[in-house]
């Protein structure tokens, strides 16, 4: 089987999209299937090299000249490498390899990341569409997606090629107890919900620090809110950390007490995931696929989104609370098994499978009716 997976780009800025691409192709790889990937390119194409997996250059921005060339380098992909076939991960992918599907003899899947953008109901261009969670799954079909179309694989990055294994990290010295969110810079991700529910328990638990790891574009928002008057009256200037970027997260995970998730919307939550791993009591929004990532509230405590006021009482439970504290540290640890990225990737080659059964038929079969020919 010949695998072509299409996404924006490879580049290493925590993309959960081209994180989730990037781990199918190299475990593909190790299942002896020839793999490939067309991108804008990034910091990956090194670790894809490593594994054999061709890197075609496409770059995929929307504007109608480049659309035109995009198509036409597309074509010439298609042709070089010949895919059976053609997994993309992002809306423009879909597009491209569904409208030139003609040019190639392939099945097209498509994975749904981000169910809440209204260019999602796109991605039912292809054969099957893969669903991250349950809810997302739910959500397409509300859409107009054919239920038959749809397969879940729930979303998985542990034991990911693309990093080490948790217990080779080494904790970063934050200050104690430290909460710790790890998402992109958006109003969308809860951030400033976060900070004014950090606001609201900072005067009763005056040790604890709050550490902001991400970047985006509205950052500068909310550091002018830690920079005004109010803020610094209280000194909370001090013990919020705006942290940018980081290539090992799991450093502050590591050494955090407590992980939140405040989103308003999040098809999965894949950091939740990784948060888990690292032993972190996690507090999230009870919001689209992120009751499922913690296993219905076992795994963590759920609080409504787009809510400061619910999750710093959350928040002051565990702060006030060690023993509630730790239990929740455990129970975050249990049940990690069903998010290996090897589970998401042998489930994902079954939905390939399904697309190319009929080819592969057709191969055993023919031998055979020529040994009865004669």
């Amino acid at each position: 089987m010949r695998i072509l997976h299409i996404t924006n780009h490879v580049q290493k800025i925590g993309n959960g999209i081209v994180n989730v691409a990037v781990d199918l192709a190299c475990l593909q790889t190790k299942k002896s299937l020839d793999v490939a990937v067309a991108s804008a390119g990034g910091e990956y194409e090194t670790l894809l090299a490593n594994y054999g997996i061709s890197h075609f250059k496409l770059d995929q921005s929307r504007t109608p000249v480049n659309m035109i060339k995009a198509a036409w380098r597309y074509r010439e992909i298609i042709k070089e490498f010949q895919p059976d076939i053609v997994h993309a991960h992002m809306m423009t992918g879909v597009v491209l390899a569904g409208i030139l599907k003609n040019s190639g003899q392939y099945s097209l899947v498509s994975t749904v990341h981000n169910e809440f953008q209204r260019s999602a109901v796109l991605m039912g261009l292809a054969d099957r569409v893969i669903a991250v969670s349950h809810a997302v799954g739910d959500s397409m079909i509300r859409r107009g997606i054919p239920a038959k179309k749809l397969r879940v694989v729930a979303n998985g990055t542990l034991n990911s090629p693309r990093h080490r294994k948790i217990q080779d990290y080494q904790p970063l010295p934050l200050h104690h107890p430290a909460i710790t969110t790890v998402a992109g810079m958006y109003s969308r991700k809860g951030i400033g919900e976060l900070i004014e529910a950090f606001n609201l328990i900072a005067k009763d638990f005056p040790k604890a620090h709050l550490y902001l790891v991400g970047d985006g574009p509205d950052r500068v928002i909310f550091e002018t809110i830690i920079n005004s008057k109010i803020f610094r009256d209280k000194g909370l200037h001090q013990r919020i950390h705006f942290e940018g970027f980081q290539p090992e997260p799991q450093r502050y995970m590591l050494s955090t007490d407590i992980f939140v998730l405040a989103s308003h919307c999040e098809s999965f939550g894949l950091v939740l995931t990784e948060a888990r791993e690292a032993g972190c009591a996690i507090v999230a929004s009870d919001v689209d696929g992120i009751p499922e990532t913690l296993d219905h509230r076992q795994a963590g405590i759920l609080v409504p989104p787009k809510n400061s006021q619910k999750l710093a009482n959350a928040l002051a439970q565990l702060l006030s609370d060690t023993k509630q504290l730790q239990k929740w540290k455990f129970r975050a640890k249990q049940n990690l098994e069903r998010f290996s990225a090897v589970r998401v990737n042998e489930e994902t080659l079954n939905v390939y499978h399904e697309l190319t059964r009929q080819y592969n038929l057709v191969r055993i079969i023919e031998p055979r009716e020529l040994v009865i020919g004669k």
